[in-house]
């Protein structure tokens, strides 16, 4: 448990507590992966919009922000 403190937990109290712990894992995984993929998708669009030169004003910290969800989701 990251940043809490790790009680003792009644033994009748033990499925409830390791399928939230199963739901918190997932739902962790889960908001990662999509991080990961919203990051890929700004980069992405981020490149393309900073083609031309108006653009770049808009696309390269579009991209920037894309990059740094995408480094943020893998670590």
């Amino acid at each position: 448990m990251a940043g809490g403190t790790q009680r003792k937990v009644a033994w009748y109290f033990w499925p409830f507590v390791a399928v939230w712990r199963l739901l918190a894992f997932i739902l962790g995984l889960t908001g990662r992966i999509v991080g990961v993929v919203l990051g890929l998708a700004l980069l992405i669009v981020g490149i393309v919009v900073s083609l031309t030169v108006v653009g770049a004003i808009v696309g390269v910290p579009l991209a920037a922000l894309g990059l740094l969800l995408m480094v943020r989701g893998i670590f």
